[in-house]
């Protein structure tokens, strides 16, 4: 051994978010908590859809308005990831426009305009094609449970419609990414 611990840390000490989040309404910067844990997340998730530039933005307003609603929030719930994703779909639809057009602009020159991925395989392009060819809210779904590792129930709860939907979005998008990547073929 090298003499120096490494101290361990107890999981049960740290609040879960609803707690975090009702101690913040009383102290301000325990909402720090909140953001250490979930702004990876959430900007990766942005940042995978519109880019690392616009991430920067969209998860800075995230938290901006997760924080100045905070007072909203169910404090019985653990995690405060569906509802920060819930906040980001929000802030996303706005870019709706935007999103169908890059996803048609990565599918038509094969070059993914976002620069995630500088040379997309030949897979990517008729994936991005795939998902230009389907609705908002079935991209919106896929993506949440794909990209953002989100539960049907979380997907639910982000997006505030009932888990029903959250399925039946989802069994379309998948049916149509389907279809289309067997017309590509």
């Amino acid at each position: 051994m090298s003499g120096i611990e490494t101290p361990i840390r107890d999981s049960s000490l740290v609040p879960h978010d609803g707690e975090t989040i009702r101690m913040s309404v009383d102290t301000p910067a325990a909402f720090g908590g909140v953001f250490d844990r979930h702004f990876d997340a959430i900007h990766r998730y942005v940042a995978r859809r519109f880019g690392a530039d616009v991430a920067d933005d969209v998860a800075a307003e995230v938290f901006a308005q997760a924080y100045a609603g905070r007072t909203r929030f169910a404090v019985e719930r653990a995690d405060a990831r569906p509802w920060l994703f819930g906040i980001t779909a929000n802030l996303l639809r706005r870019r709706a426009r935007q999103d169908a057009a890059q996803w048609k602009a990565f599918a038509k020159h094969g070059h993914d305009p976002l620069d995630v991925n500088a040379a997309p395989r030949l897979d990517e392009v008729a994936v991005a094609t795939a998902l230009a060819e389907i609705s908002l809210e079935e991209r919106e779904v896929l993506l949440l449970l794909v990209w953002a590792d989100l539960t049907y129930d979380e997907i639910a709860v982000a997006l505030d419609v009932p888990i029903g939907t959250v399925r039946s979005r989802i069994n379309r998008a998948r049916t149509k990414l389907r279809v289309t990547l067997e017309d590509l073929r």
